[in-house]
């Protein structure tokens, strides 16, 4: 009696146990026939095919021999070496000086001018937003050609000094400063959007609330303007700072050679040096210090408060 009821529960159990082993199938299967995978499919594999694999390339490259072409070869870590032997960090420092001038300049510019188009030009804010967006219709390099018949010398900004003002002006361009203007001008829309994002999740009824308590201007922006449109202003600085760090077009056309950014030394491998492998262990170790900085950033922005998924 025993070894029946013994073998009545084993043959019980066994169902549950095939069912517990299956049941990750049949979720995935349910889960690939709803619409939203189907829909996203076309956009994840061309992420996978477009994105992630020429990455996965770049990070094979790095770590073969230099001037190779194959990745059949025994990996090494010489590029690596190679870079921190060499004065390659000057180039790091420059962009990374760079980047971090451009976010603290816009952030100085930005703020304000997301308030303004926010709180006080809210019916007209859809305009301001198409002005300033409209430049991104037009290729950088052309706009910042453009911005060379300004700075050049003889051009309109030392041409209109010198006639007018009878004051010498030497030409701008070809100077750090010429270089950090072109990247406050090309990246502003990239730090002004999300700002205007994190100012509009500031509730007024708390700044009322706090204005009634007897807060002044300074302590209302203090400790609720800002704190509250936090994840705005550190998403559109992260991407700002990605963005000038990477820049190539503002450093070659009005920076010369008085600037070398780390996106320059990259062409520069990938192309007259021909040197893959030093070219991809650049391009990591730039693809580590934005990934670096991007989580840190994530840890402390609730995107799921930004895109509205939390009450």
């Amino acid at each position: 009696m025993t070894d029946a009821s013994e073998t009545l529960s084993h043959n019980a159990a066994l169902p549950r146990r095939v069912s517990r082993t299956e049941a990750w199938r049949v979720r995935l299967g349910r889960g690939m026939m709803k619409p939203g995978f189907l829909a996203a499919l076309p956009v994840g594999l061309l992420l996978l095919f477009g994105f992630l694999g020429p990455l996965l390339l770049v990070f094979v490259f790095a770590f073969m021999p230099p001037q190779t072409f194959s990745v059949l070869q025994m990996p090494t870590l010489e590029n690596f070496r190679t870079i921190f032997a060499d004065s390659y960090y000057l180039s790091f420092v420059a962009s990374l000086q760079l980047a971090a001038s451009t976010v603290a300049i816009l952030l100085v510019i930005c703020y304000p001018l997301a308030i303004a188009m926010v709180r006080v030009f809210t019916r007209k804010a859809g305009i301001l937003a198409l002005v300033l967006a409209a430049p991104l219709f037009v290729a950088d390099n052309l706009r910042l050609m453009g911005w060379m018949l300004f700075l050049v010398k003889g051009g309109v900004v030392s041409g209109t000094l010198q006639t007018y003002f009878g004051i010498p002006v030497d030409s701008m361009l070809y100077t750090f400063s010429a270089t950090l203007f072109g990247l406050v001008y090309i990246n502003l829309p990239m730090m002004l959007f999300p700002m205007i994002l994190g100012v509009s999740m500031v509730p007024t009824q708390m700044r009322e609330a706090a204005f009634d308590l007897g807060a002044s201007r300074w302590q209302v922006m203090k400790e609720v303007d800002i704190p509250l449109a936090m994840p705005g202003i550190m998403i559109g600085a992260l991407i700002t700072f990605i963005l000038a760090a990477g820049a190539i077009t503002e450093a070659k056309v009005l920076g010369g050679t008085a600037v070398v950014m780390i996106a320059q030394d990259i062409q520069k491998e990938f192309t007259f040096a021909q040197n893959w492998p030093k070219g991809s262990a650049l391009s990591m170790l730039m693809i580590v210090l934005a990934g670096s900085l991007a989580l840190a950033m994530f840890k402390r922005v609730d995107l799921d408060t930004i895109f509205g998924r939390k009450g």
